[in-house]
């Protein structure tokens, strides 16, 4: 039995005819920027994202770089995130002139552990609510980006706490997240991710929850100034056409993927749905392997709903495990085998091994296993059979 690690076929082949349509449509009317396309999947997914605001962008890099610009964030800036991620996280940090800083991850949920980050803020701050220079970079820590990774929510209650203590501007990296919720013990109400800090990014690449049929993002806020600003930098800084209160750059969602995807944002809580199902069922089947197998499920905490972008587990003989499986018509993903900090991109910023023993201890064992909606009962059984196989035939 094959089994690829994702299907984009499938899910595009039973809404062809209503994705066609929306092509058609433009073609007819030459609406390709801007228009009623744009418009009304901004107000559809800000509903979902339980946001005021919605802001389309042409990336989900372009999500975030945008967010952190229109909430002043540059030059002499540092903002703080996990090593954990994809780098598109800190290429946004980056292209504003700020600083990166990074803090490790929970073992367990493999976000961005809010006791580490108070540990790192102390230490940074030497006990003070204001900032202090870095003596080497002359930045100040200005922002955290918790990252909701593989659909899992960070533990948003205790960051925003913590980043309120220290006068910190709070941007969620969503990418990953479309639909999953939070339970605030503080406000005792589930909440979804895009809603909770200042802004937050969407990445809409075909492989996503919700995917375009090419590239695209969207910011949430529920900040007027926020959003307007976003629209201004999206659109080379214009307040209106040839008006240029800042210089921006083309970052504008087309037409033609706003529609598809406000055709595909019709199916994706069912498709949640059975993302959870499917990682529900693949939890169970693993914690139910004889003990020589040694493969750690993904993690909930009862304050999570996630969306299960991925399923993450961790196995020991990784790389041979994957070749196993490849072997046998399996298809799996590492996300992430090189942390960001010990990336070669990141050379010149002092980091080493061993600065994040976590997060360089997870990222050599985790493998995403197959995981799509219209993955089957008998797929995930065979996944997990032939995992039990290899392991059984180990020394």
């Amino acid at each position: 039995m094959n089994v690829p690690f994702l299907d984009l076929k499938t899910p595009h082949q039973h809404l062809e005819e209503e994705l066609v349509a929306v092509f058609r449509d433009c073609l007819k009317n030459a609406s390709f920027i801007g228009g009623k396309y744009v418009t009304a999947f901004e107000e559809e997914f800000a509903k979902l994202c339980e946001a005021k605001c919605c802001i389309g962008v042409n990336s989900g890099t372009d999500a975030l770089r945008f967010a952190l610009m229109a909430a002043g964030v540059g030059p002499g800036d540092e903002v703080i995130t996990v090593p954990n991620t994809f780098i598109a996280t800190t290429e946004a940090i980056s292209q504003t002139g700020a600083s990166i800083a990074f803090v490790d991850i929970d073992e367990r949920t493999y976000n961005l552990d809010p006791n580490k980050l108070e540990v790192y803020l102390k230490k940074r701050l030497s006990g003070s609510t204001s900032a202090p220079q870095n003596g080497v970079t002359g930045s100040r820590p200005r922002a955290v980006i918790p990252v909701h990774l593989y659909g899992q929510p960070a533990d948003m209650d205790p960051i925003l706490e913590i980043a309120n203590r220290y006068g910190l501007i709070v941007i969620e990296d969503s990418c990953q997240a479309h639909g999953a919720q939070y339970l605030s013990k503080k406000e005792n109400r589930w909440k979804k991710t895009g809603s909770m800090g200042l802004a937050a990014a969407f990445s809409f690449y075909p492989g996503k929850n919700l995917g375009a049929c090419g590239e695209g993002g969207a910011v949430t806020t529920s900040d007027e100034l926020i959003a307007n600003r976003i629209r201004m930098i999206r659109d080379h800084g214009q307040a209106k056409k040839y008006y240029h209160d800042l210089e921006g750059y083309n970052g504008r969602l087309d037409a033609v993927q706003a529609g598809l995807l406000s055709v595909k944002l019709k199916s994706l809580p069912e498709g949640n749905e059975k993302r959870r199902k499917n990682a529900a069922l693949y939890s169970k089947l693993i914690s139910l392997l004889p003990a020589p197998c040694s493969v750690i499920p993904s993690f909930v905490p009862e304050w999570a709903r996630p969306v299960y972008h991925l399923y993450i587990a961790r196995v020991p003989k990784r790389e041979d495990l994957q070749k196993f499986l490849q072997d046998k018509g399996i298809g799996t993903g590492l996300h992430y085998p090189v942390p960001l900090h010990l990336q070669k991109a990141y050379a010149g910023n002092g980091y080493k091994e061993g600065d994040f023993p976590i997060t360089e201890k997870v990222s050599k064992e985790i493998l995403s296993l197959p995981m799509f909606p219209e993955l089957t009962v008998e797929q995930i059984e065979h996944v997990v059979k032939e995992i039990k196989n290899f392991y059984s035939n180990q020394p």
